[in-house]
């Protein structure tokens, strides 16, 4: 139940005994309106049962006058001020209401019997007509229309709803013809009518019903106790709705006020809506059209409206499901980049939700996961739940399947995207790449994961430029079956990504290497873990568990240190970086570098220097990343090295912490390279101290 759906509730048990008094009431006064819950007309329904009194006026026309009970009107108070969030959508609603009388009025006259209903060949239409002066506002449709008894029963029942007494009717009588009908008919909880109070201090409803010889009849109230019907000359067929504005609501009388709600609710409601005469929704309902009928333009234009843009869409996806749910959903990928706001995880999605061609949420929550906000677009579906204002989603078991089938749909045009058109789809990604990753860290579905990634490209050690961009997919159709791991190189670029001290190893061997460029790719790969069963692994890691393997009587090569001079160097370097590394070892994965620092996760290191060390101290920031030094014992550097720290001890320590911070910084793990100009410029000194 929502938060307003409760206070609504709350409201009504603070009546004061409420339904003790109506029960009393029912007992005591048989005369006497009684709120009966769960009535003979409609579970769950208000039902005003009445004793009416007869008064004849001077022009002899009979007045029935019924009167509210005390209870009735503080619930129609709470239906008018607690039930919806936002004032102007009583025009939605009574749009709405029109909209079934025509629908009801279309269907009858297909129907037995339809031969016998008045005016057949009028015009089907909604008029609406603002009256500043007088501060009104009139709303009339050309349909069915209500007797005597339809409006006792309709407008004297709080939620009771016409429409779907109509609906149950269609189903009992023409089963199998009606399923087209019943999607054009819109209400279902009775008490849009009531939300005409929101704004109106008086409410008058003029209306004939569409059978032969029906008198014109008029029911108003003031709200403020009673509500009058009485038969009156020259009513069109139809009914007419005159709202008599509050002081407060007079913008309800401007023209273009009503016009803007309009265009916000119910622009796509099946009957041409007149406004003072002009129709005012003239756009079509896109996504309910056959996709091959609709020509670009027309999605152009579409897509401007929902979106509130001057672009065009660069993809369209058309979808309709009857199964597991009713979707219709006309969704589009913008051609223009990202915005601040979409960007920002904080905005709101660009996906609306329709029922049946009426707008329940310009903007809907868990309707679309987050990082799909950039798509823009329309959802309509019969099956979702309301709540009874029609403005919130109820079930979140049903939404959230909703928002399961509509991703996977996306998803699954993405991919077939980046197939047929990759030209496209390259430029889409370049602008929007960003999102799909987001969409991998924030998912907690290992399949859909799996799938996101699909859509991701990176250059790689064998492609020549930077559209030769690679997936993951042909990533693994490429390398043996037998290789158990997809291996990435987090780098600025590719010039250092391919002078990288990590990737030399794996250079000479050939292998295939992706190169990821933005600071959080490493991040969105370590998320995914593995990609179809292959282990996505950093070069770096790779690198520091090769050396785990590396025993003490490995071969470092010719011209490289003997091992009884390692055996003194490597202790005397892990004395003078104390607190700095956990531990010096020699290496045989590099060439042409002189020493390289690994880490246990290099991606959550790098991450964590970048966003979270400046909090730590210096010490304690070594004690977290546990970084070991792996030397090079053919390097010239670290064989001058091993001489100088017998000969020159103090500049021996200076080329060994100039060493370690040159390696930190191509780790990228130096908080501020800047650190490094002090003992450069020592070292500069010392070597043209000969000179």
């Amino acid at each position: 139940m929502s938060v307003r759906a409760m206070g609504v509730l709350g409201q009504a048990c603070r009546l004061g005994r409420c339904a003790q008094v109506l029960r009393q009431s029912h007992r005591s006064a048989p005369a006497a309106f009684n709120i009966a819950l769960g009535s003979q007309h409609s579970p769950g329904a208000l039902s005003l049962r009445r004793y009416s009194t007869e008064t004849k006026q001077a022009s002899g026309t009979v007045v029935d006058k019924h009167e509210f009970q005390a209870e009735t009107r503080q619930l129609l108070d709470i239906v008018a001020r607690s039930l919806y969030s936002d004032h102007e959508v009583f025009v939605r609603e009574l749009i709405s209401n029109a909209s079934d009388a025509l629908e009801k009025f279309r269907y009858t006259s297909l129907s037995a019997g339809g031969e016998n209903l008045a005016g057949k060949d009028r015009p089907l239409e909604i008029r609406i007509t603002t009256d500043k002066p007088l501060m009104q506002l009139i709303i009339q449709d050309t349909g069915i229309g209500m007797t005597k008894e339809e409006l006792v029963s309709n407008l004297g029942t709080i939620a009771r709803s016409g429409s779907k007494k109509f609906l149950e009717q269609m189903k009992e009588t023409q089963q199998g013809a009606s399923s087209e009908a019943s999607s054009n008919i819109i209400g279902q909880f009775g008490v849009g009518f009531y939300s005409s109070f929101i704004v109106a201090n008086k409410v008058e409803v003029f209306t004939r019903a569409a059978v032969p010889d029906a008198p014109g009849l008029r029911w108003s109230t003031d709200g403020s106790g009673t509500y009058e019907i009485e038969e009156v000359p020259d009513v069109e067929l139809g009914t007419r709705i005159v709202l008599h504005l509050k002081t407060d609501c007079r913008e309800y009388a401007d023209e273009e006020r009503i016009k803007a709600v309009i265009k916000k609710y119910s622009n796509f409601v099946g009957s041409p809506i007149l406004l003072n005469g002009k129709q005012a929704n003239e756009i079509k309902p896109l996504w309910l059209l056959e996709p091959q009928s609709i020509s670009k333009e027309q999605h152009h234009d579409f897509y401007r409206f929902i979106s509130n843009s001057f672009d065009v869409p660069r993809f369209t996806l058309h979808y309709n499901a009857d199964v597991p749910l009713s979707i219709h959903a006309l969704l589009y990928f913008p051609e223009g980049k990202p915005g601040l706001f979409e960007m920002s995880r904080d905005g709101n999605t660009g996906v609306a939700l329709y029922t049946r061609k009426v707008l329940i949420q310009s903007k809907t929550e868990h309707l679309l996961p987050k990082w799909l906000r950039f798509v823009k677009g329309v959802v309509d579906s019969e099956d979702i739940p309301l709540n009874l204002s029609r403005e919130l989603l109820q079930n979140s078991s049903l939404i959230r399947k909703l928002s399961s089938v509509i991703s996977t749909r996306v998803i699954r045009f993405l991919q077939e995207r980046s197939k047929k058109q990759p030209e496209e789809y390259e430029a889409f990604y370049r602008d929007y790449g960003l999102f799909l990753k987001e969409g991998i860290v924030t998912s907690s579905d290992a399949s859909e994961k799996e799938e996101i990634a699909k859509l991701l490209r990176f250059e790689s050690s064998k492609s020549e430029t930077a559209s030769g961009r690679m997936s993951l997919e042909e990533y693994y159709n490429a390398v043996p079956a037998e290789q158990q791991n997809i291996y990435y190189l987090a780098a600025p670029n590719r010039v250092l990504a391919e002078s990288s001290p990590y990737y030399e190893s794996l250079k000479k061997r050939n292998e295939l290497v992706l190169f990821c460029y933005e600071p959080y790719d490493e991040l969105v790969l370590m998320q995914l873990g593995k990609f179809k069963r292959k282990k996505l692994v950093s070069v770096e890691k790779e690198m520091r568990e090769e050396s785990k393997e590396t025993t003490t009587t490995a071969d470092f090569g010719e011209g490289s240190l003997l091992r009884s001079e390692l055996d003194a160097l490597i202790p005397w370097l892990e004395e003078e970086l104390k607190g700095q590394v956990i531990k010096v070892k020699a290496t045989t994965r590099l060439d042409t570098h002189p020493c390289v620092i690994t880490v246990e996760e290099m991606a959550a290191a790098r991450h964590f220097i970048r966003t979270q060390s400046h909090q730590v101290p210096e010490q304690n920031r070594f004690a977290l990343l546990q970084p070991e030094l792996e030397i090079n014992p053919k390097h010239p550097i670290i064989k001058k090295l091993n001489k100088l720290r017998e000969s020159d001890k103090d500049l021996a320590q200076l080329i060994a912490k100039q060493l370690f911070a040159n390696a930190m910084v191509g780790a990228g793990l130096a908080e501020d390279p800047r650190m490094l100009l002090t003992n450069m410029n020592t070292l500069l000194s010392r070597a043209l101290e000969k000179y």
